[in-house]
């Protein structure tokens, strides 16, 4: 089970950290990985993070304004999001999958999705 929290309304230019907490099972060799919706919109990659902690990865559009990172249990992911823009509006959604090999950016390698958490940026 995945849990998100830390999502809200910031006003543009400003920052927010989601966490998300894995539990229930080990996520021992998990990926991690964090993705967005926005209304009329299809579910888009943000960012993952290696089991290790020592792989990341970015999609273009958060690159240099977020950061993803592991906590030192593993089984805790945070995504700190600076310089955030009115675009940036949706639900963000923890996930994990079985890291075998590299870092997935499709929505479908993943196993575990957490509920959701709505981020919300004003003008």
């Amino acid at each position: 089970q995945l849990v998100e929290s830390g999502g809200g309304l910031v006003q543009a230019g400003g920052s927010l950290r989601l966490s998300c907490a894995a539990s229930g099972r080990a996520f021992n060799s998990y990926a991690m990985g964090w993705f967005r919706q926005a209304p009329g919109k299809e579910r888009e990659f943000v960012a993952a993070i290696s089991w290790s902690g020592l792989n990341t990865h970015y999609a273009d559009s958060v690159k240099g304004r977020f950061t993803i990172s592991r906590g030192n249990a593993k089984s805790t992911v945070s995504l700190q999001m600076n310089s955030l823009k009115p675009e940036d509006t949706a639900v963000y959604y923890c996930a994990s999958y079985l890291e075998t090999r590299g870092l997935a950016v499709l929505a479908d390698m993943y196993d575990y999705w957490g509920q959701g958490t709505q981020v919300t940026v004003s003008s």
